[in-house]
């Protein structure tokens, strides 16, 4: 019995062909290697870490103390700033009417000199051969000292009182200044100018009293050499003789 050729032979014998071909093709073509695995150290990182940190922390003092080094400036430039307004003009020019009514106090003015040549004229002890006349110049001087001793009293008094409602302007002025001070050096000014103030104050004061204790001296000292002068009228009239001082 002859056996007939299959009609997949063909095929067969094509795959038989090719499937070593394939092979040896696949074979031919490089393999690649393995990927090497990165090893995590955790002690390294940790050390990396803290020393990163540690140079951070070096900037932000390093940061921290030129800002400080800033603000120490800024307060020294506060410190220096000078008090933008001073009162010491208005002080001074209120001084300085206030000593001119002094000055031109009429009468017996304040001096040692001219006080010792009035009293030993017209305040002094008269003689007994001194006239009528001479009598009545004597106190009519005396008169008009008294009345110019209490108008200029009178006028210091007006320039006192006349000058308080500026003073009161002026500290409340330097009160504000002083408690709105940026700096040591406004505070210290604010403080100084109110110090003049006070200074001034004394000063009108003291000029005030000096006033009134002249216009009251003078009034006394003219009834006692009016008292002087009625008893020279009074020995003259009863015939008495001088004595020897």
């Amino acid at each position: 019995m002859i056996r007939r050729p299959s009609r997949f032979a063909p095929l067969l014998a094509v795959v038989q062909l090719t499937v070593p071909l394939g092979l040896g093709g696949i074979a031919a073509f490089p393999v690649p290697a393995t990927a090497q695995v990165a090893v995590h150290d955790p002690a390294n990182y940790a050390q990396n870490l803290l020393q990163a940190a540690r140079a951070l922390q070096s900037v932000n003092n390093q940061i921290q103390s030129l800002q400080n080094e800033a603000q120490a400036l800024l307060n020294q430039a506060r410190d220096l700033t000078a008090l933008p307004t001073s009162s010491l003009a208005a002080l001074q020019s209120q001084m300085d009417r206030t000593r001119t009514l002094m000055e031109e106090a009429k009468g017996l003015a304040y001096n040692v000199a001219e006080i010792d040549q009035a009293f030993a004229t017209r305040y002094g002890r008269a003689a007994l051969t001194t006239g009528d006349q001479a009598l009545v110049t004597r106190a009519r001087s005396r008169w008009e000292d008294s009345v110019a001793g209490f108008q200029g009293a009178l006028q210091v008094q007006a320039e006192v009182v006349g000058g308080l409602d500026g003073a009161q302007v002026e500290m409340r002025r330097l009160v504000e200044a002083s408690q709105g001070a940026v700096g040591a050096l406004q505070a210290s000014q604010a403080g100084n100018q109110l110090l003049a103030l006070q200074a001034r104050q004394l000063s009108d004061l003291s000029a005030l009293l000096a006033a009134q204790g002249r216009a009251q001296a003078l009034e006394a000292a003219d009834r006692a050499a009016v008292r002087a002068d009625a008893r020279v009228r009074f020995s003259r009239f009863m015939g008495a003789e001088e004595t020897p001082r």
